[in-house]
């Protein structure tokens, strides 16, 4: 897209990082600066606050987070797991013998009465833990399907934030197109106050130049234009509405917005549709996501392939029992459930033969990856789709609002020279409100014409994710 400079009353832009999206006209990317509260609201300063703390935004900031919690869990799937029992707990009876495994010593550790002796407590812990070596690529496969989460995550946050930087555009354009709205129904308003003082001036010489007729007729178009005021300032409120809760202002709160005139200053030239759908296929965050996506469901596909081959590891354990009232055992061929110190490390091979069921879950992890890249394809179409629609109406506008320009020259100059000949006599009252009626008409298209290329341009640069231009 051809750099513009920045438009009538956009002092400056905030600060903030860069990061892929759509560029409005003087719009910088990512999070910005808060707004100053001694200059004038600037379609700058109003897309980085949308941008920054719209609830999508937040909402696309909070499942990023999510997702690199889970990048980080895949990273650290390797890491044992140590399987811990501990207890503690009683009475115990009292079980005494030579410590080497023979007959008991006092008459109370004889079963097969009430005579438990001295009762004591005991304590157990247990603690297992398996660290894999060599999963046959289902460790890494898990890896680098967490590091699609962040990729997707980002994108998402930046579809986020491009949408809020278009309605940011469409609430401050739509409020300049009120406003020029209403300059220029003031404008035609004073020009039939003129009209119908003379008028009155002409009836009250008895003037064979107009009749009470001619003051019906202007008093009906400034009732019309009357009405047409009243519509403008309700738009007008709306847009500044939309403005102030993108702006994150208190409902009710003062709010000054720059003037910035809706026609151009510079001659603009689309890029072809050609170099359009090129920039879009090439940065559409959609695009990103869904393709990251894909690897995502490729490297589930082969975690299932693999789940058919066993895990090879290092596994460790380690056991201690002590009760109080028993005799520890001294040799290594006596059983001793009472106290127990053991511990062992060794190579092991963990898998299930649950054949069926994993079959099964490949099947189900494939049939989700096909799906998925028919949903890419059906996406690329669509992008592809949207792009050529909206740059078809950007075209379009932009045709209109150079005939509507031109059109509005000439019945501005209608205009004129009606009224210079409604004052020197030579013209009718109808010529003059012809003129007046065509000079409104065509304002108001001029203004309609160029606001639908504003948004034209700004909704060419979303779908293409056109990036930030140097300095903005």
């Amino acid at each position: 897209m051809p750099a513009r400079a920045p438009e009538v009353g956009e002092q400056g832009t905030a600060p903030g990082p860069t990061s892929p999206g759509p560029r409005l006209p003087g719009v910088p990317a990512g999070p910005e600066a808060p707004l100053p509260q001694d200059k004038p609201l600037t379609l700058a300063m109003l897309v980085a606050k949308a941008r920054q703390q719209d609830a999508r935004v937040e909402e696309s900031e909070a499942e990023l987070r999510r997702l690199e919690a889970l990048q980080r869990q895949a990273h650290w799937a390797w890491f044992p797991k140590f399987e811990t029992v501990v207890g503690f707990g009683g009475p115990v009876p009292e079980a005494h013998n030579d410590g080497l495994g023979g007959p008991p010593t006092t008459e109370a550790t004889l079963e097969g009465d009430l005579n438990f002796g001295t009762l004591g407590v005991t304590f157990r812990a247990e603690v297992n833990a398996l660290l894999p070596l060599y999963t046959f690529g289902k460790l890494s496969a898990l890896e680098k399907a967490g590091d699609q989460g962040p990729i997707i995550g980002r994108a998402l946050r930046e579809r986020a934030r491009a949408e809020a930087g278009l309605q940011a555009a469409q609430a401050f354009y739509g409020y300049q197109l009120a406003r020029s709205g209403l300059a220029q129904l003031g404008e035609t308003e004073k020009r039939l106050d003129d009209a119908a003082k003379r008028i009155e001036a002409l009836l009250e010489e008895e003037s064979e130049q107009v009749s009470k007729l001619d003051t019906y007729k202007v008093n009906f178009f400034r009732q019309i234009v009357v009405a047409r005021r009243t519509e403008a300032k309700q738009g007008q409120a709306l847009a500044l509405e939309a403005i102030r809760l993108l702006a994150g202002g208190k409902p009710g709160e003062p709010l000054k917005i720059a003037e910035v005139d809706l026609p151009m200053k510079e001659a603009f030239t689309p890029p072809s549709l050609e170099e359009a759908l090129a920039q879009a296929e090439q940065r559409r965050p959609e695009l990103v996501a869904i393709q990251a996506g894909v690897t995502a469901r490729e490297q589930e596909v082969l975690i299932r392939e693999r789940s058919f081959y066993p895990d090879l590891g290092l596994v460790g354990f380690a056991k201690f029992a002590y009760t109080t009232n028993t005799t520890v055992q001294r040799s290594p061929f006596s059983y001793d459930p009472y106290n127990d110190r053991t511990a062992g490390v060794g190579f092991a091979m963990r898998g299930t033969f649950d054949i069926p069921i994993k079959k099964a879950q490949l099947d189900q992890a494939r049939a989700e990856l096909d799906k998925l890249k028919a949903q890419q394809r059906l996406l690329q179409a669509a992008l592809r789709l949207e792009v050529t629609k909206t740059h078809g109406e950007l075209t379009a506008a932009l045709e209109r609002a150079q005939a509507a320009t031109e059109a509005e020259k000439n019945a501005r100059r209608w205009a004129t020279a009606a009224y210079a000949a409604f004052d020197l006599g030579t013209g009718d009252t109808r010529e003059l409100v012809d003129a007046f009626t065509a000079l409104a008409q065509g304002s108001a298209d001029k203004a309609k014409s160029w606001f639908d290329v504003r948004l034209g341009i700004a909704a060419l640069e979303r779908v293409t994710a056109a990036p930030p231009a140097e300095g903005e």
